[in-house]
C-alpha cells in the first residue's frame, strides 16, 4: 500500500540526513525521536491492517490518512531542503526560518500522533464487535474461485496436465502425498482441480473423496468440518443431527472424529486456495498416513508455499499457447459447433489479447456466446478487451486477481505498484526497475544487505506469488527481465491511481487533483500535451517521479523531483544553458539520466546533495564528472560508448578534507583509466560493478595489481587498446568476484589460468587471451 511505503520513505529521508557528511539541513534530536516513534507505531499498525476483502473503487481511510500525513512529513523535510540549498548556493533572502520549519514538522508529527490515537480507539471496538465471530470459508467459498471453475467445459486445454496429475494421483508409492498445483489467480488451478476430483477414475480408486475450500481467511475448525460433512454422511436426517453436533465440537474433537475416519481408508482430498502454510499446519495432524495411497492435492498461487510440500509430483500451471487457448474459447462460445468462417480471423486476435489465461478466455466466451455473431460486436470486444473483461460479472475477473494483491505482506505493495509506469506487452529490465524502488524511497533498510538487494528480493517474492513472470535470468540465476500479465497490469493502474500513487496522463481524460500527485506518468507524444493539462502541472510542486515527456515550460515547476530522464522531461530540442539552469534546480534528485552530449556538467550540478543514480548518455570520451563530491552516488554509468576519465572521476589523492568518501558507491561504469593507487581504494571500499578501459600510457602504471583489495568486488569487465596491453601483467583479481570479462587485453591463456584459479564461477573471454583457450565460459 502506498501508506507503508510512504513511512518508510520518511524514515529513509531521516537517515539520509543523519549519514550524510555534509547535511544540508539538520533537525533537532528530539523532534527526529518524535518522528521516528509515531512513525514506527503506524507502520506496525499496516502490518497487520487488512483494509478490506474484496476490490473497491473507495479509498480506505485509514490507508489514505496515514499517507496524506506521511506526504505532509516528506513535503516539510525536502521543500526545507531544496530551499536551503538554493539560499546557500544563491544567496536567496531566507523566507522559511528554522523555527517555521520546527513548526511545520511539529505539527505533522502531532497530526501522526492523533491517527494513532485515533486507531486505537476504533481498534477497541472493532475487537469487540469480532469476538465469538467464527470466520466460515465454506459459504463464500465460490468468491475465491476462478469464474470458470464451475462451468463445464470438460479439461478443454488442460488434457494433457490433467492426464499428468491423474497419473500422479492413483500410481506412486503407497506413502501419503501432499501434490500442489500453483499458479496466478485465473489460470485454472480450482477448474483443473475440479475435473480431477469428479474424474470416474479418481472416484472409483479412492475410498473416500472430499473437497475443502480455504481461502485467505482460514479456520481450522471450518476446514474439519467441511471435510467431515463429506466423508461422514448417511441418510438427510441423520446427517442434520450430525451437523448440529459437530457445531459444538472443539477443534481437537474435530480432528479427532476426521482421524479415526479417515484411518484405515484410501482418501483424496483437495484443499483449494491455501495462502499459508499455517493453514496446513493446523489440520495435518488429522490426515493419517495409512501407507494405501492416499493422496491430498493443495492448490495454491504461492510458489514458495508449494515448495514445501512434495512439488516433484506437483504442478506449475503455465499459461496456455495458442492453439489451446483457441479450443478452449470455441468451446466456451459454440459449444459442439464450430466456429464461423468469418469470425475465425477476429476470433483469433481476440484469443491472443488474453494471452493465455484461462479466466480471461472463458470470461469473454461467455460473453460472446450471449451477443451478436457479427464482425462488428466481436471487433468492439477486441479492441476493449480488457474493460470488458472487468465490466462483465461484476468485474469478477478484477475481484479474483485482486486477492493477491490484497494478501500481498505490506512491504510488497508499494513495489506492486511502481509496475504501472510499464506499458503493455514489453518486458522490463530488472536492474533499472531496482533503481526506480530504491530511488522512491519505499524500501526498508536491513541490517547487512544493501538497499538493492532487498529490492531485488521484493521481486522476487513478487514472481514466487505468481505476480509477475520472469521473461529472462542472468547467468548466476538473478532475474534479468521481467513482465506482467496485462490483467495483472490493469489491477496495478487502477490501485495505483485510487491510492494517488501513480497519475497516468493519457488522451481523453484529465485526471482530478493532479496538482496533489506524487508519481506522474505522461502517455502523451512530443508536440500532443494537451493545453488544459499544462495549467494544472503548473501548481504540481510535490511531483516526486516522472515518466514521460513533459513540456519545456514545466522546467521550473517540480522542485522536488527524485526520478528524471532529462532528455523526456525537457523534449529534445532545449538550449543548452537552459538546460543547465534547470538542471541545477533539481537538488532533491535521487537518480537522473541525462543527454550529455560531451559537455560538461555545471559545477552547481553537484549541489545535488542526495544523488544516488547518475545516467549519462553520449557522454563520449573520458568525460569530466567529479563523482567523489557527490557522496550519496550508489550507482554511475555511462551509455552510449562514453567513458568516465579516471582522474576526475576519482582522485588517487586527497586535497583537503573536503574530499569525500564513496562508501554508498555499489556501481561504476564506464572509466577510463583509473588509477587504483591508496586514495582510491579507500573511496570505493564497497564497489561492487566496474568496467575498466585503459587505452593511454602513464609513468607508474595503473596499480591493477591492487584490484584485489576490493573485497566486494563481484563484477568486472576489462578492456585495453591493442597498444597498451601490456598493463594486464600487472593485474590481480579479488577472491569475491562473481562474473570477469575480459576484452582484448591480449592475456596468455596460462597466465590468465593462473590469475582466476578454479573459485571464479564465470568468466567470458572477448577476444582477450591468446593461446589455448578455456572451453566452458561457466566455471563450477
Amino acid at each position: 500500500m502506498a501508506a507503508y511505503g510512504a513511512l518508510i520513505s520518511v524514515m529513509n529521508i531521516i537517515d539520509q540526513l543523519q549519514t550524510h557528511p555534509n547535511p544540508p539541513i539538520s533537525i533537532h534530536q528530539k523532534q527526529v525521536e518524535s518522528l521516528t516513534q509515531a512513525v514506527t507505531s503506524l507502520q506496525h499498525f499496516l502490518q497487520s491492517y487488512s483494509p478490506h476483502g474484496g476490490y473497491t473503487e473507495d479509498e480506505d481511510y485509514w490507508e489514505s490518512r496515514i499517507a496524506k500525513a506521511a506526504y505532509g512529513a516528506e513535503d516539510v523535510i525536502e521543500s526545507y531542503i531544496v530551499h536551503q540549498i538554493h539560499v546557500r548556493a544563491r544567496n536567496y533572502v531566507d523566507n522559511i526560518s528554522p523555527a517555521e520549519f520546527n513548526q511545520g514538522l511539529q505539527k505533522v508529527i502531532e497530526n501522526m500522533n492523533l491517527i494513532e490515537v485515533e486507531i486505537k480507539e476504533k481498534m477497541v471496538v472493532q475487537d469487540l464487535l469480532h469476538i465469538g465471530k467464527s470466520v466460515s470459508t465454506s459459504s463464500d467459498a465460490g468468491s475465491s474461485r476462478s469464474a470458470f471453475a464451475a462451468h463445464e467445459v470438460a479439461t478443454v486445454g488442460f488434457d494433457e496436465v490433467f492426464d499428468q496429475m491423474l497419473d500422479n494421483i492413483t500410481r506412486g508409492g503407497l506413502a501419503r502425498q501432499i501434490i500442489p498445483i500453483v499458479g496466478m489467480g485465473g489460470i485454472g488451478k480450482t477448474f483443473l482441480a475440479r475435473n480431477i476430483y469428479v474424474s470416474p477414475l479418481v472416484q472409483q480408486h479412492f475410498d473416500v473423496c472430499a473437497w475443502s475450500a480455504i481461502s485467505q481467511e482460514y479456520n481450522v475448525s471450518e476446514i474439519l468440518r467441511q471435510i467431515l460433512d463429506q466423508v461422514d454422511n448417511k441418510d438427510n436426517e441423520e446427517e442434520e443431527e450430525k451437523e448440529n453436533d459437530r457445531k459444538e465440537l472443539s477443534e481437537v474433537e474435530l480432528g479427532d472424529h476426521v482421524y479415526k475416519y479417515l484411518f484405515g481408508r484410501k482418501y483424496f482430498i483437495v484443499m483449494d486456495d491455501m495462502w499459508t502454510i499455517e493453514a496446513w499446519d493446523g489440520v495435518r495432524r488429522f490426515f493419517p498416513d495409512n501407507r494405501n495411497g492416499s493422496r491430498i492435492v493443495v492448490t495454491t498461487r504461492l510458489s514458495n508455499l508449494a515448495s514445501q510440500f512434495n512439488y516433484s509430483n506437483g504442478l506449475d500451471l503455465k499459461f496456455l499457447d495458442k492453439y489451446a487457448s483457441w479450443d478452449l474459447f470455441c468451446k466456451t462460445v459454440f459449444g459442439e459447433e464450430a466456429c464461423p468462417l468469418e469470425l475465425k480471423r477476429i476470433g483469433k486476435k481476440i484469443v491472443k489479447g488474453c494471452k493465455g489465461l484461462p479466466l480471461t478466455i472463458v470470461v469473454i466466451g461467455g460473453l460472446l456466446s450471449k451477443s451478436e455473431r457479427t464482425k462488428e460486436k466481436w471487433g468492439f470486444i477486441e479492441k476493449n478487451l480488457s474493460s470488458v473483461v472487468n465490466l462483465d460479472d461484476n468485474e469478477s475477473c478484477l475481484q479474483v486477481l485482486y486477492m493477491s494483491y490484497n494478501n500481498l505482506p505490506v512491504h510488497l505493495k508499494p513495489c506492486f505498484l511502481y509496475m504501472g509506469i510499464y506499458t503493455e506487452d514489453p518486458k522490463f529490465l530488472v536492474n533499472l526497475h531496482i533503481l526506480f524502488i530504491v530511488a522512491g524511497g519505499c524500501v526498508k533498510p536491513i541490517n547487512g544487505k544493501c538497499l538493492e538487494e532487498i529490492a531485488e528480493e521484493y521481486l522476487e517474492e513478487l514472481v514466487d506469488r505468481n505476480m509477475l513472470i520472469v521473461e529472462e535470468r542472468k547467468h548466476g540465476g538473478k532475474l534479468k527481465f521481467l513482465k506482467m500479465h496485462d490483467l495483472l497490469r490493469d489491477l496495478c493502474l487502477r490501485e495505483a491511481q485510487k491510492l494517488k500513487f501513480l497519475c497516468v496522463l493519457e488522451d481523453g481524460s484529465i485526471p482530478r487533483a493532479v496538482n496533489s500527485q506524487r508519481n506522474i506518468l505522461s502517455r502523451f507524444k512530443k508536440d500532443e500535451f494537451p493545453t488544459p493539462l499544462i495549467r494544472p502541472l503548473e501548481s504540481a510542486f510535490l511531483v516526486r517521479m516522472l515518466f514521460g515527456i513533459f513540456p519545456e515550460s514545466l522546467s521550473y515547476t517540480f522542485r522536488l523531483l527524485r526520478v528524471v530522464y532529462l532528455k523526456k522531461y525537457l523534449g529534445e530540442e532545449v538550449r543548452r544553458g537552459h538546460y543547465e539552469e534547470i538542471l541545477c534546480g533539481l537538488v532533491n534528485l535521487r537518480l537522473i539520466m541525462m543527454i550529455a552530449d560531451e559537455h560538461p556538467l555545471p559545477s552547481s550540478f553537484y549541489l545535488l546533495w542526495n544523488l544516488q543514480t547518475l545516467i549519462l548518455f553520449n557522454a563520449g570520451e573520458d568525460y569530466v564528472c567529479e563523482i567523489w563530491k557527490m557522496p550519496q552516488l550508489r550507482h554511475v554509468l555511462t551509455v552510449d560508448g562514453g567513458t568516465l576519465d579516471g582522474a576526475y572521476c576519482i582522485p588517487d589523492h586527497f586535497n583537503d578534507e573536503k574530499d569525500m568518501m564513496l562508501e554508498n558507491l555499489h556501481t561504476l561504469r564506464v572509466v577510463s583509466n583509473l588509477k587504483f593507487g591508496e586514495g582510491v581504494l579507500e573511496r570505493i571500499p564497497n564497489i561492487k560493478t566496474l568496467k575498466l578501459y585503459y587505452d593511454r600510457e602513464v609513468e607508474d602504471y595503473y596499480r591493477l595489481n591492487n584490484l584485489c583489495r576490493l573485497q566486494k568486488l563481484e563484477t568486472l569487465r576489462l578492456c585495453v587498446a591493442e597498444e597498451h596491453t601490456h598493463v594486464m601483467l600487472q593485474v590481480s583479481f579479488p577472491h569475491s568476484l562473481k562474473k570477469l570479462t575480459l576484452e582484448k587485453t591480449n592475456l596468455p591463456w596460462e597466465d590468465m589460468k593462473t590469475k582466476i584459479g578454479n573459485w571464479l564461477p564465470y568468466f567470458k573471454d572477448e577476444d582477450a587471451c591468446v593461446g589455448e583457450r578455456c572451453k566452458s565460459k561457466k566455471r563450477r
